[in-house]
């Protein structure tokens, strides 16, 4: 059995007495701390672990006995402490489960969310949103069914996580927070950039910004009255070239010089007729390199 199976088996399986055991000597007892048929002795030895990690994942346990929770509430690691503050909202494996896959990830985690076997209740990610502990206002904000007095709250949240992960995971995030999550954290920016609610306008506040890639997002905005194609960055140049905003005469410019030419040829304004003669001319390019490489081949003959 390879490594990667055998913990799927020892964290989900209920295990044989001497199984638990052989853990307990080979030092792989790690994932029982996270497996529901773990019984209670080995679950109280686990609470034990000198492995901070294993701590961890016991002190959320929904099968947890007082004592233990109580001594974990006391553990000299304060991640420790922190899970075992959460108990209250972790009676169940679906949110003892909700609440791992937000613990430890950071605010730049881009990691894909698996639909999971069962989902925690609406009470319970409502419960959340109101909790003290900014980990479940995390968790709460990454839930998209959240009701939308809830989104609107923990939009204003005081902890950055908690508006990073509502700006990216729920629909009603508001704009503003969209765009602000986007200018101060580029790990999320392909993401953002896809959302319905995302600004497409009201930019031109960010078009001195110093990252590049803001100003390329501002330089699109059709409210600018002056497109930045001079920018010193290529991207920027670009996005501006393709303003909507840009009179057609003033895109024939752009079309002839080549730092700008490529974003010029896909901006929406640009004529029909014009675009048709930029496509033939494009297409004739292609063929006239194809056809003399034909000739040469014909004479070599």
């Amino acid at each position: 059995m390879g490594s990667h199976s055998k913990r799927f088996f020892l964290g989900r399986c209920a295990l044989s007495p001497a199984l638990i055991q052989e853990c307990f000597a080979e030092d792989t007892a790690h994932p029982l701390a996270w497996n529901p048929h773990t019984p209670a002795h080995a679950v109280a030895r686990l609470a034990r672990h000198p492995e901070t990690k294993v701590r961890e994942m016991v002190a959320a346990r929904p099968d947890l006995q007082p004592d233990l929770s109580a001594a974990l509430r006391a553990d000299p690691d304060e991640g420790v402490r922190m899970r075992a503050r959460l108990r209250p909202f972790s009676r169940s494996w679906a949110e003892y489960w909700a609440i791992h896959a937000v613990i430890g990830h950071g605010p730049d985690c881009t990691c894909p969310i698996t639909e999971p076997a069962e989902e925690p209740s609406p009470e319970w990610f409502a419960a959340c949103a109101a909790a003290a502990e900014p980990v479940l206002r995390r968790v709460a904000a990454m839930w998209p069914g959240l009701a939308a007095d809830l989104a609107e709250t923990l939009a204003r949240d005081e902890d950055e996580e908690v508006r990073i992960r509502l700006a990216c995971y729920h629909p009603l995030a508001p704009p503003q927070l969209l765009l602000d999550v986007f200018v101060t954290r580029p790990a999320h920016r392909p993401h953002l950039r896809t959302l319905p609610a995302f600004p497409r306008s009201g930019l031109a506040h960010l078009i001195g910004h110093p990252d590049p890639e803001v100003r390329a997002l501002a330089a699109i905005d059709p409210g600018l009255p002056e497109p930045p194609v001079d920018d010193p960055d290529e991207s920027v140049r670009r996005a501006a070239a393709a303003n909507p905003s840009l009179a057609p005469e003033f895109l024939e410019a752009l079309l002839a010089d080549p730092r700008t030419a490529e974003g010029a040829a896909a901006n929406p304004s640009l004529p029909v007729p014009r675009m048709h003669a930029l496509l033939d001319h494009c297409l004739n390019s292609a063929a006239t390199p194809a056809a003399t490489a034909g000739d040469r081949g014909q004479t070599s003959t």
